[in-house]
């Protein structure tokens, strides 16, 4: 369990910290929440009342705790990984076995509450 453990956490590590998944998610932050954290410092040096109000906005409704943009953070970041990065092919397979696992449990969970249903109904479900 331990060894399993290790191996797991080494490979989180590995991925995550990978150059050019970082560099990725730092251009997508930069794109769906730095510019409001720059308009914040320059519209008072500036003194751009609409700047400062805009991106202090903008923050207010980044810190609500169900934001989407955590989200659309990650999914630039992918869609930037695949254009930039087309050859860093052992992120891309990380990526694209994870997403065939969420497909597989998405599957099992569905086959699941289909089957549940048909037990209390006694009926078929239709498709």
């Amino acid at each position: 369990m331990t060894e399993k453990l290790k191996a797991m956490l080494k490979k989180a590590y590995r991925f995550l910290l990978n150059p050019h998944l970082v560099l990725c998610l730092g251009i997508a932050w930069l794109i769906t929440n730095g510019w409001s954290y720059i308009a914040a410092i320059l519209g008072p040096a500036l003194g751009w009342e609409w700047l400062t109000a805009i991106s202090a906005a903008y923050l207010a409704m980044l810190w609500f705790p169900f934001t989407p943009e955590k989200i659309l953070t990650a999914i630039i970041a992918i869609w930037l990984l695949k254009k930039l990065f087309p050859d860093d092919q052992r992120t891309l397979q990380v990526l694209k076995d994870f997403k065939s696992r969420v497909r597989e449990k998405y599957r099992e969970e569905v086959d699941r509450f289909r089957n549940r249903k048909r037990e209390t109904t006694g009926k078929t479900p239709q498709a």
